[in-house]
């Protein structure tokens, strides 16, 4: 479990990242002042409005100090004709249709990932939970010391060399401690090589019977 809390600092931390990088390159506009239309058009009349920008009903742009504005225009054919008639640099886009949706997915999308990551690690945590509760269920057998006839090197003949090479596994096996104090570690496994029949088997029962281990 530490190792999946390791991991999930470390994604949470990357996606903190993701997002500053995001809201980094994101482009940063100036807040505009929001003015009624009337102010708009007083400005206009004592030219203190540079540029505008027309996009359907909404009209944003700066005042000559730099300012930005916006505001919200009826229908009125007079007005382009007026802005002329101050020097006012005018522009025009279509009307934006998807500008609602764009902006709730700018503003959400930092968070959804932030959820994103959450609900994938809490996922990776409940499966390394269900591996940690199926402990249980090892396919490991447990052997029995009564289970079975003890077999010892008095019933395998002919290998005395071998029993040789096996007599210090077996000690070990009977007292690990005396070999752990100057530093031996228990062997991982021993290799019996030869063709079936020569008595690998009944060898290796016998290790475990000298060492009375199962």
């Amino acid at each position: 479990m530490g190792q999946i809390h390791k991991s999930l600092i470390f994604w949470l931390f990357l996606g903190l990242m993701m997002i500053l990088v995001f809201n980094s390159f994101s482009p940063k506009r100036q807040k505009e002042r929001e003015v009624i239309f009337s102010d708009f058009v007083t400005a206009v009349s004592s030219g203190e409005v540079a540029s505008v920008t027309i996009q359907g009903s909404k009209i944003s742009g700066k005042f000559t100090n730099g300012t930005p504005f916006k505001t919200f225009a009826p229908n009125d054919p007079d007005l382009v004709k007026m802005l002329r008639e101050k020097g006012v640099k005018i522009a025009a886009k279509p009307k934006e249709e998807s500008s609602i949706w764009h902006s709730v997915l700018i503003s959400w999308l930092p968070m959804l990932l932030l959820i994103g990551v959450w609900i994938f690690f809490m996922r990776q945590m409940q499966i390394g939970g269900g591996k940690a509760m199926s402990f249980g269920k090892s396919r490991a057998r447990v052997f029995l010391k009564d289970q079975g006839k003890r077999v010892t090197f008095k019933d395998v003949a002919g290998i005395e060399e071998s029993k040789e090479e096996v007599s210090e596994i077996i000690e070990f096996l009977k007292d690990p401690q005396k070999f752990t104090k100057l530093g031996g570690r228990i062997p991982k496994g021993i290799l019996l090589v030869g063709p079936p029949g020569t008595g690998k088997t009944l060898l290796a029962r016998a290790i475990a019977g000298e060492a009375d281990v199962p």
